[in-house]
C-alpha cells in the first residue's frame, strides 16, 4: 500500500500542536487523572470507555469504578493469556498493544517517519554518535498506541539493560496526522531510551511521550520525571547493577500526564 501524503486537513489538525503548551497541559492532566473522588473519576472513566470503545472484558479488573483513579484504569493490567507472547528463541514479540506504522532498515543514519519526513538516529537516541553507532544499518519499527490500547510495555526478547537515557523535548501529539506533517516528530518529543544487549545484538527501545501521555515509567527506575532544563541525562547499568529482563516481561508503561 502506498504511503499517504499529507493533506490540508492534516495540517489543520497539527497546527494547534505548535500553540498548545504541551508540558503545562500534561501536568494538569497528570493531576486530574490521579483524582480519587468517585464523583469525578467514575463518570470520566465511563465516558472514555464509550468514546474509544474499550473492551474491559480483557482486563483483570472489568469494573470501571474499581480503579483508584483514571490513570490506574489507563494502565490497567490484562488477563493472563489475552496477549500471548510468541514462543521460540529465534522470534521477536511485539512489545506493545499497538499498530505498526513503519518497519524498515535505517539508511545513512536516517529513520523514515512518513512520506516526505525522516529524522536522525543520533538525535533520536540523545545526540551521541557513540550511542548511535551500533544501530547504523539496523532495522527499526515504529508502533502507534491509540487511547484505547493497553499502555504497558513488554520485552520483545530477553535482554540485559546497559543504559537508560532521558531526552527532554516537546510534547506534540503522535497521531497519524501529526506524523505526516510535523518534521522529525519522534526525535523532537520528550523520550526515554532503554538500550539492551540481546541474543540478536544491541536493541534500543525508545518510549516517545506525547501531550497528555508524557509520563514515562520503567520497571527499574519508576516514573522518569523531566528535569527543569534541556539537558540529556543517562544512567549506566554495569556489574552488580546489571538488570536482565525476560522476553514478555513488563519493562515500562505510559502514564497519563
Amino acid at each position: 500500500m502506498a504511503e499517504r501524503s499529507a493533506s490540508l486537513i492534516d495540517y489543520l489538525k497539527a497546527l494547534p500542536q505548535y500553540l498548545i503548551p504541551g508540558h503545562l497541559v500534561s501536568r494538569l492532566i497528570h493531576r486530574f487523572t490521579r483524582i480519587r473522588n468517585p464523583r469525578i473519576k467514575n463518570p470520566f472513566t465511563r465516558w472514555f470507555i464509550k468514546q474509544f470503545g474499550i473492551n474491559l472484558d480483557e482486563a483483570i479488573e472489568s469494573e470501571p469504578s474499581a480503579y483508584e483513579h483514571f490513570n490506574a484504569f489507563f494502565t490497567r493490567e490484562l488477563k493472563p493469556g489475552v496477549r500471548p507472547i510468541v514462543e521460540g528463541d529465534d522470534t521477536i514479540a511485539c512489545p506493545v498493544d499497538g499498530a505498526i506504522s513503519q518497519a524498515m532498515p535505517i539508511h545513512d543514519g536516517r529513520i523514515f517517519q512518513a512520506k516526505g519526513h525522516d529524522y536522525s538516529l543520533e538525535t533520536l537516541l540523545g545526540g551521541s554518535t557513540e550511542r548511535a553507532a551500533p544501530f547504523q544499518g539496523g532495522i527499526f519499527t515504529t508502533i502507534y498506541l491509540s487511547p484505547r490500547d493497553y499502555h504497558r510495555i513488554h520485552m520483545p526478547v530477553t535482554g540485559t539493560l546497559k543504559e537508560m537515557v532521558h531526552v527532554p523535548g516537546r510534547l506534540f501529539g503522535v497521531f497519524p496526522a501529526t506524523t505526516r506533517v510535523i518534521p522529525g516528530l519522534f526525535a523532537r518529543n520528550e523520550r526515554v531510551v532503554s538500550i539492551f544487549d540481546t541474543a540478536f545484538g544491541p536493541m534500543a527501545m525508545v518510549k516517545v511521550g506525547a501531550v497528555n501521555v508524557g509520563s514515562i515509567e520503567t520497571g527499574w527506575a519508576g516514573e522518569v520525571p523531566p528535569p527543569a532544563g534541556r539537558v540529556v541525562r543517562s544512567w549506566h547499568y554495569e556489574g552488580d547493577e546489571a538488570i536482565t529482563l525476560e522476553k514478555g516481561e513488563e519493562m515500562g508503561r505510559f502514564n497519563m500526564g
